[in-house]
């Protein structure tokens, strides 16, 4: 393929599923951190540099194609190895999950990212950017809904220690506050305690309980190209009990991989019609390296649909991007 890709954040947990999933599709995969002796791990050429040191930043994409930036937390982050790609000329992806910082990528850089004729695609991840996609599709020949609705269904959620890092700065920024997107807009509302509901998810997971509320970063993509005033995301209970226990993903395969399974149920409704998407796979982090690493090869061979930042669902031609990830990723439209 010849392109060379800068990952920053390299030796990060989703760090390196993009490494390998790079590597894999025949990318030149340039390793960038602050911490020389783990970037030498990985045998390849690497670059040193840090998101606070814009010179070393510069330096670091020199001659690079793209960047991935994967880290985290990314309020610290994405501005500033936005503006070092917005210098160097060259499409930015990263894999955000934090509502927040996704949020400043859209406010700070839509302008100046289109007049420089650059890409910027943020969370192009497992949250926010699939989410976008299966909503994007379930929308089909629609240019408008009453809701949408994204529910994850994970058997288990181990949290990397850039998740809770992120969290923590999320919830900084928020002051404690809940988010939630309705009535066409993002309102921050008191803490306390999640509303549960009942999600009946495709077989086998079943009906299960779920927290509601539990806003994501698909608040954010799904309504900045979707004409739908109501988003709302759900995460299953046991799952989040898991988050807040904190304790690291295991791997359990050659790939580094752990054994969580996952279902995430879209379902947008127009009136009296529903349509649905699900998606299904293994491990929320190393699928999060295939939608990246997707993304950032159509950016580089031109299929993409807009330019300056744009979420993916409005980036990509959504269905088209999730066929290419199969078997990785399994959808299935339910219909109408």
């Amino acid at each position: 393929m010849g392109y060379r890709v800068a990952v920053f954040g390299a030796y990060g947990h989703t760090g390196r599923f993009v490494m390998a999933e790079l590597r894999e599709r025949g990318f030149d995969a340039l390793p960038v951190g602050r911490d020389a002796h783990r970037l030498a791990a990985f045998g390849l050429a690497y670059r040193v540099a840090s998101a606070d040191d814009p010179a070393s930043l510069d330096a670091a994409l020199t001659g690079v194609d793209a960047v991935v930036n994967c880290a985290g937390p990314f309020a610290a982050t994405a501005a500033n190895v936005i503006e070092a790609a917005l210098r160097a000329g060259i499409p930015y992806v990263d894999v955000a999950a934090e509502i927040e910082a996704n949020l400043d990528t859209f406010a700070h850089f839509t302008e100046r990212a289109r007049a420089a004729g650059v890409a910027v695609v943020p969370a192009m991840a497992f949250f926010g950017g699939l989410g976008d996609l299966l909503a994007t599709t379930a929308m089909g020949d629609w240019t408008s809904a009453d809701e949408a609705h994204v529910a994850y269904g994970l058997s288990s959620w181990h949290p990397t220690a850039g998740t809770v890092a992120a969290g923590v700065v999320s919830r900084e920024r928020r002051a404690g506050r809940r988010v939630r997107y309705t009535g066409g807009r993002l309102e921050y509302h008191p803490g306390g305690e999640l509303p549960r509901v009942d999600w009946d998810f495709p077989a086998p997971l079943g009906r299960r309980t779920v927290f509601g509320e539990f806003s994501m970063a698909d608040v954010v993509t799904i309504p900045r190209h979707l004409a739908i005033p109501e988003v709302r995301t759900y995460m299953t209970v046991d799952a989040a009990t898991d988050l807040a226990a904190a304790a690291a993903p295991v791997a359990v395969d050659e790939r580094g991989r752990s054994a969580q399974t996952f279902t995430v149920d879209v379902m947008v409704r127009r009136g009296d019609t529903r349509r649905r998407v699900v998606a299904s796979g293994r491990d929320i982090y190393a699928v999060s390296a295939p939608l990246a690493v997707e993304a950032v090869g159509r950016v580089l061979d031109g299929r993409t649909r807009t330019s300056g930042v744009a979420s993916a669902g409005e980036m990509f031609d959504a269905p088209d991007f999730l066929r290419a990830l199969s078997p990785t990723i399994c959808v299935e439209l339910l219909g109408d």
